[in-house]
């Protein structure tokens, strides 16, 4: 339950600590987002900036979903993580997968950046956790 160097006694007094991170991921998902939308515009037009900021949108939520999930899971019972994760991913790739065929089905012009735009997402989301991981939760951690 507590993270390596945090003892589970302040763990359980800190229960917003499985999303502290939220807020900074969010914020650089938003400014990507943003100027995905705006090189879409200029490179592709409207279909272009909506395709690269949905995709961006796509990823905020499906990883939103699954941190909080995953903190109500692990703040009920770390045992529930395993099988809730495993569960919500199964579930959000079919939802996926089943979105992507009927977007693709429609031909829309915009289908190319939303896919760019997710990619966007997934570096950016993972990037920022793992700068606030090994910055801001680090010296958290250690002092």
């Amino acid at each position: 339950m507590a993270e390596r160097g945090v003892d589970a006694a302040n763990a359980v007094q800190d229960r917003g600590w499985r999303l502290r991170h939220l807020p900074v991921l969010l914020a650089a998902s938003a400014v990507v987002a943003a100027l995905g939308a705006v090189a879409g515009g200029v490179l592709g037009g409207a279909d272009a900036a909506l395709g690269v900021a949905a995709g961006v949108a796509v990823t905020v939520v499906s990883y939103s979903l699954t941190t909080v999930v995953l903190a109500w899971a692990d703040a009920r019972n770390p045992q529930l993580v395993l099988p809730f994760g495993l569960g919500l991913y199964a579930a959000k790739f079919t939802l996926l997968g089943g979105v992507m065929v009927a977007v693709a089905s429609t031909g829309w012009a915009g289908l190319i950046p939303l896919c760019l735009g997710i990619g966007a997402g997934v570096v950016v989301w993972t990037g920022a956790h793992i700068w606030w991981l090994s910055t801001v939760h680090s010296r958290r951690t250690r002092g």
